[in-house]
């Protein structure tokens, strides 16, 4: 099955000339000679972007990748302005970067219906009714419209969620998502189940908050390694971080070291970033393992919460130390 995630594309735009000024003299049966009338022509259209947070990918725009905009059109006589030329409205998702072919970042959709002109439609040019006076009774002068370049620019998109789940493959990222959330990811007993991220809402009381499964990271991931390198950008934009360890593993302080590690190499940007570090399925182990885990952990000066899908062992305080680490996060 073709994979419906597209978070990177380039498509071509190009925003509507500008309609041709006209030149004309009034004339009717009792005028032979009058007066210049030509009117300016009609500005192009824009390319505008707007945020739509129905949408969540650039599947969309995969098979239309020429967006150009309407020309607007040419001046008339009676000194009559030229029909604007229609504006073209791109929608994309929330966390939208958009590039240059120079990788210059033009500018960022960070909010639902949020719109933004990125090109503008070319001027109209003056008809020749703009260029009478006093001195030049009968001008033969009117503009031509302004002409717009066509680019090519890239669409990046960075995941906008309050919460990333950030973990090695198989933690149980997704079956979390699913429990407390109602989102269906792809859930498997196999490594990199999930292969691209899948967001889910969390309801708390009137309120509610967007988490993000992030595809497992691996050692090296910053490198390229795995599939951690194509998703952690989507990790950037995420405001709480929920690192999962999974109780089975053989080396938990060695593998959260590798996440932070991994993270840190990507992007300076999540060593500010407020987390928490759980370790999921806890129905696996007994009291006595948890004090072990508990302790091995206090010596590096972090807190555990002990959480399972399985038996929802923990759900809820994890739901409440996130809310409350979403409504502090300022």
């Amino acid at each position: 099955m073709e994979n419906c995630f597209v978070d990177f594309i380039r498509i071509f735009c190009k925003s509507g000339d500008g309609g041709s000024g006209c030149i004309h003299f009034h004339r009717n049966k009792h005028i032979k000679k009058g007066g210049p009338d030509g009117g300016s022509g009609g500005r192009g259209g824009n390319i505008i972007f707007q945020g739509n947070s129905s949408i969540n990918t650039f599947f969309h725009l995969r098979y239309h990748k020429y967006w150009i905009a309407e020309s607007g059109s040419p001046g008339k006589r009676n000194n009559i302005t030229g029909s604007n030329g229609k504006d073209l409205l791109i929608e994309v998702p929330v966390g939208t970067i958009v590039k240059d072919e120079k990788k210059n970042v033009i500018t960022e959709i960070t909010k639902n219906s949020e719109k933004k002109i990125l090109f503008e439609g070319g001027k109209g040019g003056k008809g020749n009714f703009f260029f009478r006076s006093s001195m030049c009774r009968t001008p033969y002068q009117a503009q031509p419209g302004i002409k717009t370049k066509g680019f090519w620019i890239s669409l990046e998109l960075k995941i906008l969620a309050d919460v990333g789940l950030i973990g090695f493959p198989n933690t149980g990222k997704s079956t979390l998502l699913s429990v407390i959330t109602k989102a269906r990811p792809k859930i498997g007993n196999y490594s990199f189940t999930t292969k691209y991220p899948n967001l889910g809402v969390v309801k708390k009381n009137f309120d509610s908050f967007l988490i993000a499964d992030i595809p497992g990271i691996v050692e090296k991931a910053s490198e390229g390694k795995g599939l951690g390198l194509h998703f952690l950008r989507h990790a950037e934009r995420n405001s709480i971080l929920l690192f999962l360890i999974s109780s089975d593993s053989e080396n938990k302080i060695k593998e959260y070291f590798t996440l932070l590690n991994e993270l840190e190499k990507f992007s300076s940007k999540f060593s500010n970033k407020k987390y928490l570090l759980a370790i999921s399925k806890s129905d696996l182990i007994n009291d006595i393992k948890k004090n072990e885990i508990i302790k091995s952990f206090l010596k590096l000066k972090e807190h555990v919460i002990f959480i399972s899908s399985f038996t929802k062992e923990g759900i809820f305080e994890l739901k409440e130390k996130l809310w409350k680490l979403i409504k502090n996060k300022n």
